[in-house]
């Protein structure tokens, strides 16, 4: 049977004292302080951030963490525990463009710091995570976001949590060059312990969703199928792109501003038949996020899983996101007894959320696990999410 994972603290990453004493290894002194932000799984509202629309993630336990010191000569020194190479980047040429691989991340978070007219210098860098990456979790916005704040408090920034979110992802579109919304920036920065945070992304306003799922008896499972197919980034572009085209064409300054009810109106207007199921499931999309948080404020979490499972189908059917994994697990998981179930990020593999009764869960992923076995597939890896707190500093 696969092991599943219900534990609550990061289990890839050091505590405090082990990042302190990582970092004088590698740079021979002592850091000024260790800062965290987590990854997040979003349980409803997918590709619907960067058309100003709503989205329910939740923080997960599994975490960046980075400790950090100031340095003087104008460079950006970063290790990390999960990278065979460091990185030393020359802030005086930090153009986009000019960084390669992971380190591209902790260079973006200083160059947007720079463009928003922050006074800041170099750092010495050492990161450790249990952020699976690729698996449509958000690690790079939590390595950002972590090291966002860490300049933050190191320079007296005082910037706000939304500030860092927003300084995320200026880092992420303009300098990593991925044109994603402020989601997973904003989750890794804000959401709270026990919570989801439903988000209107238009104006960032926020409230934290009570999800004491254990109480009701249930829990949420997020299967990582491990795989990552390579069409995803620029298929990311091209949706997003065409979103936007169907909203210059309606008229409207995002297809966050069209309601179900005028939906179907608005499609038959739509001269482009290739932009009509990318409005039909943004618009849907932002209305089952309204009715899972709905359900939620009004103590019905079982009710939520047929419309995870409607939402896996919009994204299979209409925005053309999922892939055969993830389809897979959806289904195998709904025959197995799940309440619900859905890929969640940005698709073309990663990871699936599910909605299962306690008594349920092991069942449930040794199913999963049998059918990827069934396909010479990689096993996936299935562990629980547990609502967690956002960036903060550890010590």
């Amino acid at each position: 049977m696969p092991s599943l994972d219900s534990t609550s603290a990061p289990h890839g990453t050091g505590g405090t004292d082990a990042m302190a004493r990582a970092f004088r290894a590698r740079f021979g002194g002592d850091p000024e302080g260790v800062w965290q932000a987590p990854g997040r799984v979003n349980l409803i509202g997918e590709h619907t951030d960067y058309n100003d629309g709503f989205v329910l993630p939740l923080a997960l336990p599994h975490a960046t963490r980075v400790a950090a010191a100031r340095r003087t000569d104008g460079r950006l020194r970063v290790h990390s525990a999960q990278a065979a190479q460091p990185a030393e980047v020359d802030l005086a040429g930090l153009v986009p463009g000019s960084v390669e691989g992971w380190a591209v991340y902790p260079a973006a978070v200083v160059w947007a710091l720079r463009e928003a007219g922050h006074e800041v210098g170099g750092a010495d860098l050492y990161v450790d995570s249990d952020v699976p990456v690729g698996a449509g979790l958000s690690s790079s916005a939590a390595l950002e976001c972590a090291v966002g704040l860490a300049y933050s408090d190191l320079h007296g920034l005082g910037l706000e949590l939304p500030q860092l979110a927003l300084l995320a992802q200026r880092a992420e579109n303009g300098f990593a060059g991925v044109p994603c919304g402020v989601m997973d920036q904003m989750a890794s920065a804000c959401c709270a312990a026990g919570a989801a945070l439903f988000l209107d992304t238009r104006d960032l306003s926020a409230r934290q969703v009570p999800l004491d799922l254990a109480a009701a008896g249930l829990l949420l499972l997020v299967v990582d199928t491990q795989v990552k197919h390579e069409l995803a980034d620029g298929a990311y572009a091209e949706r997003r792109a065409g979103c936007e085209r169907a909203a210059r064409l309606l008229g409207l300054s995002a297809l966050r501003e069209l309601e179900p009810s005028g939906l179907e109106a608005a499609l038959a207007r739509l001269p482009e038949p290739g932009l009509r199921p990318l409005t039909r499931h943004v618009v849907t999309e932002n209305a089952r996020v309204r009715q899972v948080v709905s359900l939620l404020d009004a103590g019905d979490p079982r009710g939520i899983g047929p419309l995870l499972t409607e939402g896996h189908a919009s994204l299979r059917d209409d925005f053309a996101v999922s892939c055969a994994e993830t389809d897979l697990v959806v289904a195998v998981a709904n025959r197995a007894g799940a309440l619900g179930a859905r890929m969640t990020g940005g698709g073309f593999g990663g990871s699936v959320v599910v909605l299962a009764e306690l008594g349920d869960a092991d069942r449930i992923a040794e199913a999963v696990a049998d059918a990827f076995a069934a396909e010479g597939w990689k096993p996936p890896r299935t562990f629980t999410a547990v609502p967690s707190e956002g960036a903060r500093r550890l010590g």
